[in-house]
């Protein structure tokens, strides 16, 4: 069985998607430690102008808050005031995506996102998780963290998370994550270390004159290709764990 883990992304980019398919069980480390300027509260996405970041604005908390203690900050008006980060966040995205070629598709679920009220960082995350997992039909099972007891730190809290679930290889990014992780430990547990092998696609996006820009949350690539997202992302070796889009 093969695991692959990492802190919930707002807008999840390609990267972290193909991660997730190539596994056979993903964790989502919702018990971490908040990192400012990260991507748990943030993305990009590509403007007329260039790209620019969409920013969920957050509480004031400690700074040892864990990433499911943090609460949104609302701003003390509803989400259909003009003002409101969400509000504003929605005409953003269909003053520039409204005119690709599968905005219609999409939007009405998309703008349900961002008139609902959301309370906690973490509900909004996992719930923009499922959209991109359901329209790339990814269907590799979700744990949170939180549920799993783990103990240890950096290599033995993974050595500790792939026992809980059972897993024999530890599918690791090339980030941050090579830095710190204890190869031959994981070894000695059994446990073997696959290297993610991602290789960023190119496809049609509007503002054509900027060029391609890469490494935007997943919402890029479905509102500009739909149907053909799935094979654009995964290519002729799809992972077992990622279906046909819906």
């Amino acid at each position: 069985m093969i695991l692959a883990a990492h802190q919930p992304h707002y807008l999840p980019w390609l990267g972290y998607l193909d991660k997730m398919a190539k596994a056979d069980v993903f964790v989502v480390m919702d018990d971490l430690q908040y990192e400012r300027e990260n991507f748990q509260n943030r993305q990009r996405l590509k403007l007329n102008n260039g790209p620019a970041w969409l920013t969920v604005p957050l509480e004031r908390g400690a700074q040892g808050d864990r990433i499911c203690d943090k609460r949104i900050a609302d701003g003390g008006c509803p989400p259909e005031h003009k003002e409101h980060w969400q509000r504003r966040t929605w005409m953003t995205l269909r003053t520039h995506y409204g005119k690709t070629p599968y905005w219609s598709t999409y939007a009405a679920e998309l703008e349900e996102v961002f008139a609902r009220r959301w309370e906690k960082l973490l509900d909004l995350d996992l719930h923009m998780m499922e959209l991109a997992r359901r329209w790339l039909g990814i269907t590799v099972p979700l744990l949170r963290s939180s549920s799993l007891d783990l103990v240890g730190q950096k290599t033995e809290r993974i050595i500790d998370m792939c026992r809980k679930v059972g897993a024999h290889v530890y599918l690791s990014g090339k980030g941050g994550s090579s830095e710190y992780l204890d190869v031959d430990a994981l070894k000695a547990a059994g446990i073997t270390v696959m290297w993610q092998s991602f290789t960023h696609p190119q496809y049609a996006q509007r503002y054509g004159q900027l060029g391609f820009v890469p490494y935007l949350g997943f919402l890029d690539l479905v509102l500009n290709c739909g149907p053909d997202s799935r094979r654009i992302l995964f290519g002729a070796e799809v992972p077992r764990h990622a279906g046909g889009i819906s």
